[in-house]
Formats: C-alpha cells, sequence, structure tokens
C-alpha cells in the first residue's frame, strides 16, 4: 500500500489555558515505524492519546483510518486494531500470561472458554517473537521487559494493524532494549504499523524508520532518521525564543548547605553531590529519570539503603519527613494540590500546618493561625481577601504561595523545589522566580527539580543531569544549555 493507514490533518488540543497542540498533521504507512521524540512538553503523550481514542481532538480537525474519517474513542480504536502499550504495564499480575493475552477476548467453545485453543495461540505467538517464557507463567513474576513482550504477542495474535509504544525502554537494560527492538522490527515486517515514542535517540536511530519531532505542542519536521544527524535532531526539539529564559541576578556561593555522598535508595543509585547557600542546583532529565525520588530520599520520605548526607557539614539520617524539617529543610513538591495543600481549608491552616513538628505543644490558636496567614499574604502578595479564604478557590500561582509561606514559617534554610512553577501562568511564574532569588539573596540553599528547559536553564547556577536513577552529567553554570543537559538526559555524545 503507498497510501497512510491512519492521518491526523489540523489536529489541536486545548485545556484549560494550555494549548497542548497546534494544527498537528501526521501520517503512518501500514509496516512502517514512526517515532515521535520532543522534550518534556512537548505534546507526545497528548498526541498519543488522540491516535487511540483517548483524547477528543478541538474541532476543525479530522482525523482518517484507512480512508475513511472517523471519530475515534478507546473502544473504536481497538476493534479498528489500534493498540497502545504504556509505559506503564497494562498487566493482571496474578493471571497467566495466556489469560493475560485473552482477558476480555476469550475465545469460547460453546459456553466454555477454549483453554486449549487459547493457550496454542499463545504459545505460537511467543515462539515467534522468540519469547523465553512460557505461556503459563504468571505476569507478576516476569521482568519490564518480557511483560512488554506479553502486550506485543496480543497485537500479533489479533493482527492489530497499528502498535503505539509510549516509553517502552524506560526501565530496560541494554540486552532487553536490543531484545525489544528486534522483537519490533519482526512485527513491522508483517505489515503492522508501529507508533514508537520515546526520548532515548539512539534508539530512534537504530530502528530507521520515520521521525515527527514535537516542540512546545507544533510540529517542527517529519523526516527519514536516515537523513539527519544526532545534533540536528537535538537541535530541532529544543530550538526555543530567548524571551521564553529568565533573567535572573547570581550571588556568591555561600558554604556547603547539603551534601550527598554515595546515595542509594528509592530508585536512584550512587549519587554524590555538594549544594551551596546562596545558589540553585538544578536537577534535570526526563520524566522518570529519577530526580522526585531523590528528592524524596534527601527528605526523608523514602528509605536510604547506602551513603551519607551531611547537613552542614554534619551526618544527617532522615527516618521521616518530620526528622528533615527539624533540621530546616522545605519541600514545595511536584503535586501541590495532593501532597502541598489541604484544599479544603484555609489559608490559615495550611500557612502553619509543616511548623507544627518545631513546635512543644498543638495548642489550637485560630488568633495567631490567621495572623500568619496574614503575614504571608502581605509578603508574598497572595491575591486572597484574608487568610480564612479556603485555598483550593485560590489559582494555580496564588496556591502555590500558600505552599511557600507553609515552608517560610518553619524558618528553614535548604528549600527543594519540584517542578515550581508546573500549571502556573507566565506572570505568577515570574514572581514565583523572584521569591526564589530572595532566599539565595538571603543565603538559602536551592535544589530545584524541572522539566521546564528555560527554568532549568535560566535559574541554575549548576544542572545535575539525572539518567536512570544515576546522575548522568554535571554543568557548570557557563556550560549550561538546553543542548547539553538534552544530551546527556537522552545519553547522547558531548561534543
Amino acid at each position: 500500500m503507498d497510501q497512510p493507514i491512519f492521518r491526523l490533518i489540523n489536529i489541536s488540543k486545548t485545556f484549560p489555558g494550555v494549548r497542548a497542540l497546534s494544527n498537528i498533521d501526521f501520517d503512518l504507512m501500514p509496516g512502517e515505524i514512526h517515532c515521535i521524540c520532543g522534550e518534556n512538553g512537548a505534546g507526545k503523550s497528548t498526541l498519543i492519546k488522540i491516535l487511540s481514542g483517548a483524547y477528543q481532538p478541538d474541532p476543525g480537525g479530522a482525523i482518517e483510518f484507512e480512508g475513511r474519517k472517523r471519530t475515534l474513542t478507546p473502544r473504536l480504536a481497538i476493534e479498528l486494531g489500534i493498540q497502545t502499550i504504556y509505559q506503564e504495564h497494562n498487566i493482571f499480575p496474578h493471571l497467566s500470561v495466556t489469560e493475560n493475552i485473552f482477558a476480555g477476548l476469550e475465545v469460547m467453545q460453546g459456553l466454555k472458554v477454549d483453554r486449549n485453543t487459547m493457550r496454542q495461540k499463545a504459545a505460537e505467538a511467543l515462539d515467534y517473537l522468540h519469547c523465553s517464557f512460557s505461556p503459563d507463567a504468571i505476569a507478576g513474576e516476569l521482568s519490564s521487559s518480557e511483560r512488554k513482550l506479553v502486550e506485543l504477542a496480543k497485537a500479533v495474535i489479533f493482527q492489530r494493524k497499528i502498535v503505539i509504544l509510549d516509553e517502552p525502554t524506560a526501565s530496560f537494560s541494554s540486552s532487553e532494549i536490543d531484545m525489544l527492538l528486534e522483537v519490533i522490527r519482526k512485527i513491522v515486517a508483517t505489515g503492522i504499523a508501529v507508533v514508537y515514542i520515546s526520548h532515548h535517540l539512539d534508539e530512534v536511530f537504530r530502528l530507521d524508520g520515520r521521525v515527527t519531532v514535537l516542540r512546545d505542542g507544533v510540529k517542527v519536521m517529519t523526516v527519514n532518521a536516515s537523513d539527519i544527524t544526532e545534533e540536528e535532531l537535538v537541535r530541532s526539539m529544543v530550538g526555543r525564543d530567548v524571551s521564553a529564559f529568565y533573567s535572573r541576578v547570581y550571588y556568591p556561593k555561600g558554604d556547603v548547605a547539603l551534601e550527598a555522598r554515595g546515595l542509594h535508595g528509592n530508585g536512584v543509585r550512587n549519587i554524590s553531590f555538594k549544594a551551596y547557600r546562596g545558589q540553585c542546583l538544578g536537577f534535570a532529565g526526563m520524566v522518570g529519570s529519577g530526580r522526585s525520588e531523590l528528592m524524596t530520599l534527601l527528605m526523608g520520605g523514602a528509605k536510604k539503603t547506602g551513603g551519607e548526607v551531611l547537613v552542614d557539614g554534619q551526618e544527617a539520617d532522615f527516618n521521616r519527613p518530620s526528622d528533615a524539617i527539624r533540621r530546616k529543610f522545605c519541600y514545595i513538591t511536584e503535586d501541590r494540590q495532593q501532597t502541598g495543600l489541604f484544599l479544603k481549608h484555609s489559608i490559615a491552616r495550611n500557612s502553619i500546618v509543616a511548623n507544627l513538628v518545631n513546635m512543644k505543644d498543638f495548642l489550637i490558636s485560630p488568633k495567631h493561625d490567621y495572623a500568619v496567614g496574614e503575614r504571608y499574604i502581605q509578603e508574598l502578595g497572595t491575591k486572597a481577601e484574608n487568610a480564612d479564604v479556603v485555598v483550593g478557590n485560590l489559582s494555580g500561582g496564588n496556591q502555590q504561595k500558600v505552599v511557600l509561606a507553609k515552608w517560610f514559617n518553619t524558618q528553614g534554610d535548604i528549600y527543594i523545589f519540584d517542578e515550581p512553577t508546573r500549571g502556573i501562568d507566565v506572570g505568577a511564574k515570574q514572581e514565583i522566580y523572584q521569591i526564589m532569588m530572595e532566599l539565595l539573596r538571603q543565603g538559602k540553599c536551592i535544589l530545584m527539580v524541572s522539566s521546564d528547559m528555560p527554568e532549568i536553564v535560566s535559574m541554575s547556577d549548576h544542572v545535575i543531569v539525572m539518567k536512570g536513577g544515576q546522575i548522568a552529567g554535571e554543568l557548570a553554570r557557563e556550560d549550561i544549555s538546553e543542548e547539553s543537559i538534552l544530551n546527556y538526559s537522552i545519553g547522547g555524545s558531548q561534543k
């Protein structure tokens, strides 16, 4: 066939306050591998959810499957032969491989399930894919890569026409990656089309299909992998107007506030770094690289299995977050609504809650709580009538200011900012940055995790790039750029 099996025509997708995709054209040929690349927030996840029917695009665009316009739903997508294999496993861990493959699609013999036929078909598919495990194996006992093969076996058995793979090798070893790529080539040879989403550019070039690059929700280009270099691909992923960057003041480096030596635990391995007063240490990397897991470990929210943490030169062993708070740690978490705030309570109640661990008694004083809330409303410029306002009624930027108020009230010294401006409008971002700069001016220490490239480049004095739970590289201030960060993030070469 020389006609696309699937086409997106002028597709856009808007969420409240965010345009995730803008006028995207995309096509997929039978039996081809089409890779989608882009940094975090580029629109990859939104695009595949439209491809799979999980999201409906904005009015004005069109979706075609085998030449016919379609309004996709997840059910219709499956009926048409479109299978999506997400990064998180869609597996029933207590069932066998055969039962997982045929779940909801059982072969019947009269009123009975035909287990023998199902097992035979599963065995044939596993043999075709060169799988070493049995169709009777319990899925929960398989490795991550083997579970992916179970989902691919389903595509072979049910003769899917399109398979969408979303970051399939995120937790794979190099040998498992080799095996999966070989399986993908094998199923493509049968005529199945594959959409492959990955930030590992070496995999993209090894698959040697077409590549579509997204940046800030816009398609930058579609090109054959053989017609572009890694350097050119990286440049197309990160190009951005200089106006997107924040201009900040730099302060003198103070003493070492926090040091990690060979830290292990919570999915991270052999982490060593020093963080200084008056400095912002940025942590970059792709989603799943271990950045947030490291911050949770530092804060005492997970068990350390090796290494040391030193605060002001003295070893600190935090068994719980309250231990870290007493040592003047503050943790502005990634999800302010789920882990940063009590949305149904007032600004006043939220502002005092973190400091309760530092108090000798827990006597409730509404008058005191209100005064604390009012003070930080004034200091941070929070747009609220008074400290009795329920936090859930505030905008994202103002909610983030209440999170900051909660930690400022502890008189902390070491601030962990995990995605500090996620879901915040441009004006509020500038205010948060100014608050962070004031902390640095006061000699506080900041550790900042961010997937926002202009943010990590503009705000960091030094950057640690993580990949697979380890440090992939470090960048001094003069070496920090989007391209250098992305090269370390994807395991590319440094020029």
